[in-house]
């Protein structure tokens, strides 16, 4: 049998040499983010204020980043000219020289540049010790008050219920609950994107 000192002692020890993990304040007003595109023009988050944005960061290389990439491209086509707006920040290292090969390969209609892993982080309000598990997106609604975000490893990104989990957050933000059409899912081209 077990000394439940020792046992005791160890969870003690083990709580507290875990992170803090403090949750974002949702809603709130963000900070402004710049992206830098590969054209070296800069965007801003307050260029799209009185649009539905959703910013995703991502890595470029990243299959699950690809996937949800896929399923924005289709939403933004869909919703793009009732005031939605896509922008797409990758966050590693060497993004600058990344993110042109990435746009040649799924052609986005939608800003992709690079942001920097810290300036993104606290933008999410991510805990600084805590490796975020990829993509990050942050919805902002049409007043500028980011009103949901998620993370890579949550339920919201789950491939077989994300294309719908995605459009319907947005539709939701746009003022529309309209549903996803059945049978809406990861697009095919998201497994293997053209080279």
């Amino acid at each position: 049998m077990p000394d439940h000192r020792l046992v005791l002692a160890t969870l003690a020890a083990l709580a507290l040499a875990a992170p803090t993990l403090e949750a974002a304040v949702i809603p709130r007003t963000p900070d402004d983010l710049a992206i830098t595109l590969a054209s070296g023009k800069q965007v801003t988050l307050s260029q799209y204020k009185g649009k539905v944005v959703a910013v995703i960061f991502i890595l470029t290389t990243c299959p699950h980043c690809e996937a949800a990439v896929q399923c924005l491209i289709q939403d933004q086509n869909e919703f793009g000219h009732r005031g939605f707006q896509v922008i797409a920040s990758a966050i590693e290292d060497h993004a600058q020289t990344s993110v042109p090969d990435f746009i040649r390969r799924f052609n986005p209609p939608f800003p992709v540049g690079y942001s920097g892993l810290k300036p993104s982080m606290d933008f999410m309000q991510h805990p600084p010790k805590v490796t975020p598990h990829m993509p990050l997106i942050a919805f902002i609604d049409r007043h500028g008050i980011l009103q949901a975000q998620y993370e890579g490893r949550e339920q919201f990104f789950v491939e077989d219920r994300m294309a719908r989990n995605l459009h319907d957050k947005i539709a939701a933000l746009m003022g529309r609950g309209a549903l996803a059409p059945k049978g809406k899912g990861v697009p095919k081209a998201a497994v293997q994107p053209k080279k």
